[in-house]
């Protein structure tokens, strides 16, 4: 012990003997509380804060979405735009659906705990519930139709603008929230989607040679902007009325998912019948496939389950920040790899979305529950 430690305890002693009783120290007794502070400095150095795990799970699986939403874009955008055979987009579609319930039902058996009680619970649910069912083909139909519209959009729009013009689905989904569900949006909410709006009508209106890029497929961006609008529409619809059904049924997000995916499936079959017969029956279904495009099958199907855990472990406000990042990260990749010239009009116009999606997921009301998005429902 060293004579510094020494005068230290014998100064603590002296203090012990002057107050054999112990009470709280006086606002003067200034000695008492340097040494009282000096004690719980130490505490605080010998015994650290633990860090809870799901504070890890929440930046993980905030990074992880983030990463999520600009991939999947960016990827879409280059197996819809090489050189090569191309695969069937109502293909990619109905193989996404089909991994959704899969995994689902993957899901369903971890948390039963055994196949007999697995088997019990899809038929006691599912099958025994036809009408049950029946509601959930509405939005499983929709949502098909949805994710069919995003591969036109994805071919015909360069993967920044449509990042950032499909953040349309948040003004749809709160619009169909407030009509369907009897939502009340903050005024600064309100004045969120206004910005959105502009700064996506403000996209649209910068120049054409600025969106120039090489593609080895003839693109339409009158086409790709309509696509957009329309499953803006179809996403904030779908999800709205599956958060209905959700609120009023005993069955498990995870059930309903089964429930959308194989209706989605055979909605895809049909789909794929009438928009691509032809080449269906002379090239068969898996034409065109390769590593990338069951990346982005994977991608677009396990997105959901993202969502769920960004839900579960995070906030409102940092699903915010993954949109605004995903924005961020699609904008610097398509300048690398899709040689994405910046415009004026498209930073002035992305600028404002990012703002608006801040704003809308900070200002959420104490009583007002997280709105659902596509990627919530749909996985995509």
């Amino acid at each position: 012990m060293t004579d510094e430690d020494k005068l230290q305890v014998d100064h603590i002693h002296k203090v012990d003997v002057h107050k054999p009783e112990e009470k709280t120290p006086l606002v003067g007794d200034t000695d008492t509380q340097i040494v009282s502070k000096e004690a719980e400095k130490d505490l605080d150095l010998e015994q650290p804060v633990p860090l809870d795990t799901s504070t890890y799970l929440k930046y993980i699986s905030l990074v992880l979405l983030t990463v999520q939403n600009a991939l999947l874009i960016l990827v879409m955008r280059y197996v819809r735009t090489r050189e090569g055979d191309m695969f069937l987009s109502t293909s990619a579609v109905i193989m996404a659906e089909v991994f959704k319930f899969t995994t689902s039902l993957v899901v369903i058996l971890i948390e039963t705990g055994g196949i007999q009680a697995w088997l019990k619970l899809l038929y006691e649910d599912i099958i025994l519930e036809p009408i049950d069912c029946l509601k959930v083909s509405i939005p499983s139909i929709i949502f098909v139709l949805q994710n069919n519209l995003v591969y036109v959009a994805i071919s015909n729009l360069d993967a920044a603008t449509f990042q950032v013009s499909y953040q349309l689905k948040i003004l749809t989904t709160a619009i169909f929230s407030v009509l369907m569900l009897k939502k009340v949006l903050s005024k600064l909410q309100w004045a969120s989607l206004v910005i959105l709006f502009v700064g996506v009508a403000i996209v649209q209106m910068q120049p054409e040679n600025s969106k120039k890029t090489a593609t080895a497929t003839e693109q339409s961006q009158i086409k790709g902007l309509i696509a957009v609008v329309v499953s803006s529409f179809m996403s904030g619809f779908a999800s709205v009325y599956f958060e209905k059904i959700l609120k009023g049924s005993r069955q498990s997000v995870w059930i309903r998912n089964v429930q959308l995916g194989v209706l989605g499936s055979i909605m895809g079959v049909i789909t794929m019948f009438v928009n691509d017969g032809e080449k269906l029956l002379q090239n068969g279904f898996f034409h065109g496939y390769d590593s990338v495009v069951w990346f982005v099958i994977c991608l677009n199907s396990l997105g959901g389950l993202l969502i769920a855990v960004v839900v579960k472990y995070a906030d409102n406000i940092l699903k915010g920040f993954a949109t605004s990042g995903a924005i961020i990260c699609s904008c610097v990749a398509s300048i690398y790899f899709f040689h994405f010239q910046l415009s004026i009009e498209f930073t002035f116009g992305a600028g404002h979305v990012i703002l608006a999606c801040y704003i809308y997921s900070k200002f959420v009301p104490e009583t007002l529950p997280v709105l659902p998005t596509t990627s919530t429902t749909a996985g995509s």
